[in-house]
């Protein structure tokens, strides 16, 4: 196959490249290679410390069909293992909460907060049983930024290695500072690329989204793609002279930018200088995504009016950029379209995902 019709080529040199075929947004083939060879093998974000803050509590998940149970042990270490009995797959734990131990739904077998088998019920007579072979299976699980991550790869680099300068750039916010204040989800008809596409470039501001246009200096906005992330930032313009409807931050000052870090493959910390949104774009189908967006502030502006506004400022660019994700994503299956250009400009970002993307795809290593 030649790289003119190879799906997966990306040039590395954006003033040459064409971007990804529209055939990997909308193949199941491909949604299925991904679930293995990227979402098996990268860094997720899952949880927050504050659901596994003390010894006994625990949350439970899914991770691309997945169920994970994350703990907080008697030595307070948190640790991540596949839910799954390792009797007859039964389920050990349910929901979230603290627990000392937990017990199967299925059939009742017993296992201590570090994984560990304590009782199996009705087992006499097996021959060569040990209940140190029948320990949950376990999953990597680290913790950064206060986020619980879990890595389905045992072979992976670890987290602090996969993030590179981020931890470096995030920390000017005080996140850690932080609350979370609110939680919504949105289900999307489009490719999870396709969302990820258009957060990785302020090209669309001005057509789609004139309220945040208003706040951020398009002009002054940049991109940096780095190994295994992008940080897009912008300065925020204050109020104007002239100004009809008040703005979100009313004095200009030096300090006063918004930065927007998105890394691969799936998830986004949009820093504001009040507070920080955490957004997971997770596949669900090929043509089918679900977003997540948690907001987070200052304890003491929990019921403040800003932190409500802050909200519903994000829920309406979220809502835009849904009604143009999915718009493209029924164009992608147009006769008339195969692959496009980069704007050497404004699309350093989604020229950066498609390369990382390719090379996973092409690779099998994240």
């Amino acid at each position: 196959m030649t790289t003119e019709h190879d799906p997966f080529h990306i040039d590395a040199e954006i003033s040459r490249a064409w971007t990804l075929s529209s055939s990997v947004y909308t193949s199941t083939e491909v949604y299925a290679a991904e679930k293995e060879k990227i979402f098996a093998r990268t860094w997720q974000v899952v949880g927050h410390a504050s659901q596994v803050a003390s010894p006994g509590d625990y949350f439970t998940t899914d991770l691309v069909g997945e169920p994970l149970l994350l703990v907080r042990g008697v030595d307070s270490k948190l640790r991540g293992f596949y839910n799954v009995c390792r009797h007859r797959a039964g389920p050990p734990a349910a929901g979230c909460g603290s627990r000392k131990l937990f017990r199967c739904g299925y059939h009742g077998w017993t296992y201590g907060l570090d994984g560990s088998l304590i009782g199996a019920t009705e087992i006499e007579g097996v021959e060569g049983f040990r209940a140190e072979d029948f320990a949950l299976a376990r999953v990597r699980t680290e913790e950064w930024f206060n986020f619980v991550f879990v890595n389905l790869d045992p072979e992976a680099l670890p987290l602090r290695e996969s993030l590179g300068e981020l931890p470096q750039q995030a920390g000017k916010f005080p996140f850690g500072e932080m609350k979370l204040f609110e939680r919504r989800t949105y289900d999307m008809k489009c490719n999870w690329k396709t969302y990820v596409d258009n957060y990785l470039e302020g090209y669309h501001l001005p057509s789609v989204h004139p309220g945040l246009n208003r706040e951020l200096d398009y002009d002054a906005y940049v991109v940096e793609p780095y190994a295994r992330h992008v940080r897009q930032f912008s300065p925020i313009r204050g109020a104007q002279s002239g100004d009809v409807t008040p703005r979100r931050y009313q004095q200009p000052r030096e300090d006063l930018t918004t930065d927007y870090f998105w890394i691969f493959p799936n998830w986004m910390l949009n820093c504001y200088p009040d507070n920080v949104s955490l957004n997971i774009v997770l596949p669900l189908e090929a043509e089918r995504s679900l977003a997540i967006f948690e907001w987070y502030v200052r304890e003491e502006d929990l019921d403040s009016k800003a932190a409500r506004d802050s909200v519903e400022f994000s829920d309406q660019i979220q809502i835009e950029d849904v009604a143009i994700c999915e718009t493209v994503q029924k164009n992608l299956h147009s006769r008339s379209y195969e692959r496009g250009r980069y704007s050497v400009k404004q699309e350093k970002g989604v020229h950066a995902f498609h390369r990382m993307y390719a090379e996973v795809m092409k690779s099998g290593t994240a």
